[in-house]
This record gives C-alpha cells, sequence and structure tokens, in this order.
C-alpha cells in the first residue's frame, strides 16, 4: 500500500490512511511519500544557505507533530517528537556538509532532498502503533532497497532488492507486523541514497511490491484513478475501471499525472495487480491494472496531453548514410536525463519532442559535434503531445485516419507522428494552442458514450 504526499498531509487525510490500513485485512506493508511540499522546502533549503535556521527546523518538526496530534496520547507524541527531533538533526548535518562539501554536492542532493520520506515515515508508522497497529518504520537503507544509476535519476536493482527484503522485511510481514518504508530512492552499492526522480514514491511502491512478491500494490492517491481524459479539458471525463499494462503505461510517461512512468514495470515483471485508489474517497471502485483487461468495442481507452514540448530538427545529408552520427545525436540529447517524447527520422532530418526548456542545452551539446556533418539546427517551440490509448490500436484497421480526421476537424495542424513502437498507442505532435481542442474532439469522438 503506497501512500501519496496529500494523503500523509493533514489530520484528515492521516484519519483516512488509517481507516484504510485498519480494513484491510491480509498481510501488508506500507510505502509513504514525504509531505505534501515537504521535498520542494528541501531543494529550496539547497539554493538558500540562510534558509537553513532554527526557524526553518522547527516549522518541520511541528508540522508532523500537529498532523500526528489528534490520534496519539501525549506519551506517544513525546515518544515521536523526540524520534522525530533525533532525525531532524541528521538532516542539518547533511545540510552543513552540503554547504561546506564543494565534492559530493551532487550525491548530498539526493540524500538530503529524500529526508521527507525518513520522516513521513516515522510520523505514519508512529500513528499507526498509536492506534493499535504492530507498524514499525524502515528507511529505504534498513529495507535494503537497491538502486543503480545517477544522483536524481536512479532506478532499483529488483533482484538485489528482493534478496534483501527476504532477510529484512519478509519475515515481519509474515510476522504479521507492518513495515513501514520511505518512499522515493533506494540506496547504491557504497550505501548513498540515489532518489528515483519526482514522484518516484509510486516506484518505490511497485519495487516493495515486488520484492515482497505481493498479490497486489495498491497506490492511494488524491483521485479515483486513471479518466478517460483530463477533467479540466474534458469535464465529462470519467474513471476508467480497468487497463492493461501497457495503456497505463503509456498515459502516465505521455501526460496522465496518476502514476510515476516507472511504476509499471516492477508490478508487470511479477504480474502484480496494481490498484489507484482515492484516500479521500476509498469507497470507489477507482482503476485496476492488469494484464488480463477486458477487450471492448471501443476504439479509445484514454486521451492525454503533455504539454511545454519542443520539436527539435538537426538536418545533414549524412543521417542516412551515417548510423553513427544518429547515435551521437541521440546521445548528445539523452546526456543529462533529457526525455525524449517522440523521434522520427528521414532521409536528411531526425526530429525530437523534448521537453522545452533542455532545447538550449541540447542544441548547444550538437553544434558542438563535426560540425561539417551538421548543417542547421532548428527548434519549433509551443507544441504539446497527444497520446491516445486503446485496446490493439496498431491493429485497428482505419484507426489512425479516424483520429486524425477527428484532428482536422479543429483545424489542428499535427507536427510530427510516432505511431508503431507501442500496440496500445498513437501518439503525435500539434500546436500547443489548438492542443485542448483537440483533446475534446477526440473524446467527444470515441470515448464519450
Amino acid at each position: 500500500m503506497k501512500f501519496g504526499g496529500t494523503s500523509v498531509s493533514s489530520e484528515k487525510a492521516l484519519g483516512n490512511l488509517v481507516s484504510i490500513v485498519k480494513d484491510e485485512t491480509c498481510q501488508k506493508a506500507l510505502v509513504v511519500s514525504a509531505m505534501s511540499g515537504v521535498t520542494n522546502t528541501l531543494i529550496a533549503l539547497m539554493r538558500d544557505p540562510k534558509a537553513s535556521n532554527d526557524a526553518f527546523y522547527e516549522e518541520l518538526l511541528q508540522r508532523h507533530i500537529l498532523a500526528s496530534k489528534p490520534m496519539m496520547s501525549s506519551s506517544e507524541l513525546n515518544d515521536l517528537e523526540m524520534k522525530l527531533k533525533l532525525r531532524i538533526f541528521g538532516l542539518r548535518q547533511a545540510v552543513d556538509r552540503y554547504l561546506t562539501d564543494g565534492v559530493n554536492r551532487e550525491t548530498l542532493q539526493d540524500t538530503i532532498s529524500s529526508w521527507g520520506e525518513r520522516l513521513s515515515s516515522l510520523m505514519v508508522a508512529s500513528i499507526l502503533k498509536a492506534q493499535g497497529m504492530d507498524a514499525v518504520a524502515m528507511t529505504s537503507e534498513e529495507a535494503g532497497i537497491a538502486a543503480v544509476g545517477s544522483p536524481g535519476n536512479g532506478a532499483a536493482n529488483l533482484e538485489l532488492s528482493e534478496r534483501n527484503f527476504h532477510g529484512n522485511v519478509l519475515p515481519l510481514v509474515m510476522a504479521g507486523r507492518i513495515p513501514v518504508l520511505t518512499g522515493y530512492y533506494g540506496t547504491d552499492a557504497s550505501g548513498r541514497p540515489l532518489t528515483f526522480g519526482r514522484g518516484g514514491s509510486d516506484y518505490s511502491g511497485s519495487v516493495v511490491a515486488n520484492a515482497l512478491g505481493a498479490k497486489v500494490l495498491e497506490i492511494w492517491t488524491d483521485v479515483d484513478g486513471f479518466m478517460t481524459a483530463d477533467p479540466r479539458i474534458v469535464p465529462s471525463a470519467r474513471t476508467i475501471r480497468e487497463m492493461d499494462y501497457g495503456e497505463a503505461a503509456e498515459l502516465a510517461y505521455f501526460g496522465a499525472k496518476v502514476l510515476h512512468p516507472r511504476t509499471i514495470e516492477p508490478a508487470r515483471k511479477k504480474k502484480i495487480v496494481v490498484m489507484v485508489k482515492n484516500t479521500f474517497h476509498p469507497s470507489g471502485e477507482g482503476t485496476k491494472i492488469h494484464d488480463l483487461r477486458t477487450s471492448g468495442n471501443e476504439l479509445l481507452r484514454s486521451v492525454a496531453v503533455k504539454s511545454d514540448l519542443s520539436i527539435l530538427k538537426v538536418y545533414s545529408s549524412e543521417i542516412v548514410y551515417n548510423p553513427s552520427l544518429v547515435t551521437k545525436l541521440l546521445e548528445s540529447v539523452s546526456e543529462d536525463g533529457v526525455t525524449t517524447y517522440a523521434i522520427s527520422t528521414s532521409l536528411s532530418t531526425l526530429a525530437i519532442a523534448l521537453p522545452s526548456g533542455a532545447t538550449k542545452s541540447v542544441c548547444d551539446k550538437i553544434r558542438k559535434l563535426e560540425m561539417g556533418q551538421i548543417e542547421k539546427v532548428r527548434v519549433k517551440d509551443k507544441v504539446s503531445l497527444i497520446c491516445t490509448v486503446g485496446d490493439d490500436l496498431i491493429n485497428r484497421t482505419g484507426a489512425a485516419a479516424m483520429i486524425f480526421n477527428a484532428t482536422m476537424e479543429v483545424n489542428a495542424n499535427i507536427e510530427m507522428i510516432s505511431e508503431g513502437a507501442s500496440d496500445v498507442a498513437l501518439n503525435f505532435v500539434v500546436p500547443s494552442e489548438q492542443a485542448n481542442a483537440v483533446v475534446m474532439r477526440i473524446h467527444e469522438r470515441f470515448i464519450a458514450k
């Protein structure tokens, strides 16, 4: 059971969490995010050394104490306060090292930004214990969530994590205890924290489910599940009751903010059912994600939009004759962890859809390559990617034509197309000013029935 930031950030949310955990009679483990906003304040703290003062740490302490107070006795609250103070002292030491250490700052950034989960796991475990449940707080270090990769962009070593969990966590679960684990990060071979990217606690939940061999992974958040479209764009959008792994992964990657994009894969590897549920509406059905979704007759399941993108076009007559050039170009894009949302090639052009904020640095790197081979680089800003998802969409005869016809009906120009890489998705890029109209028309034509 993974609980997000909004699910641990208020008296009401924590009260709901307690009821949800108490009502679940199965063996279980919890993964928790930091309280909403805490990770942002920790990141801001590293940018402003003057903010590292007594008032900052006292405010951080009191936020957790005040949220816990209604559900704990005075002695239980005092015990929690002592534990939180000790852990906040560790945070203060890490910040002091960060401000004075010019060598290990990047590693310390992950250490500091992961501190919100270290505090929330203590808080949640203490509340559950006060409510009569045998809960125990565990950090990723104690549990053995193994990670590889670079700071800010780590990934779990699933095999090593599973071995570690068999010794550290599984015995607790089998004994009827409830481990409450820190989300968002794991540790590398040297024991240093590696975070999984913003929103990475969803991924942590899936890693823990995989390591424990769970039957179900529940993601508790502040929405009822995946929806047929963003309700801010399409007010009539409704909750999707059932999806397969591929559909959920595509939507998470291309715009739906319900799940961290990496969440699906660890669960899919062991065919673990993923349930997305609303902490504030626990009786709702939510969205069930698994590998045997009941097929329907509808063309599309959902439509999402990814905004703030640009199309980077690299022109070179060598692209088709020099495959290594394409490799170098893509390495230049991905070097700093820049996400690519679509790639298209022609005889002399490579087009890439990427976040607008990354275009300047990527262009600078590309221009440093063999200048004789690169003829020109152009950027088209203010574009959005439309992601349409449906069951076995690639084999639906005429599906692309119908979707593009609906796009034409709102006079939107298709700037780029990505089809064939996924069996369940058709993605294309349109000008941002027309993106909402495209989403509304596609939803009206193929989903709202």
